[in-house]
């Protein structure tokens, strides 16, 4: 069974770091795409950040220049360093995979999240 397990999440003040990692467990195949979203209560989830196999990433506006996706293939393991935060409460941040099993079944797993809040 594949489980997507983050952490690093926390309590930071505006104009802060943070580091959230998420690890990605189980048997399978290969991971494919990885991405970080974040959803602020009762409004949508957003993507953040998206790192291909190959390490190319995209950001949305709104963090670019400010956060930085990564991943570590030998750990099965995305990261997003989240710098120059700006105030908005509190948000669930998601880990998002694309995971081949060993059969080369390709499905979409996600994690159980962890919460962000930026205080002013």
């Amino acid at each position: 069974q594949v489980q997507l397990v983050e952490s690093g999440g926390g309590l930071v003040q505006a104009g802060g770091s943070l580091r959230l990692s998420c690890a990605a467990s189980g048997s399978f195949f290969s991971i494919n795409a990885m991405a970080w979203y974040r959803q602020a209560p009762g409004k949508q989830r957003d993507l953040v950040a998206v790192i291909t196999s190959t390490s190319s990433t995209n950001y949305a506006d709104s963090v670019k220049g400010r956060f930085t996706i990564s991943r570590d293939n030998t750990k099965n393991t995305v990261y997003l360093q989240m710098n120059s935060m700006k105030p908005g409460g509190k948000a669930g941040h998601y880990c998002n995979a694309g995971i081949k099993t060993k059969s080369r079944k390709a499905f979409n797993y996600w994690g159980q999240g962890t919460q962000v809040t930026v205080s002013s």
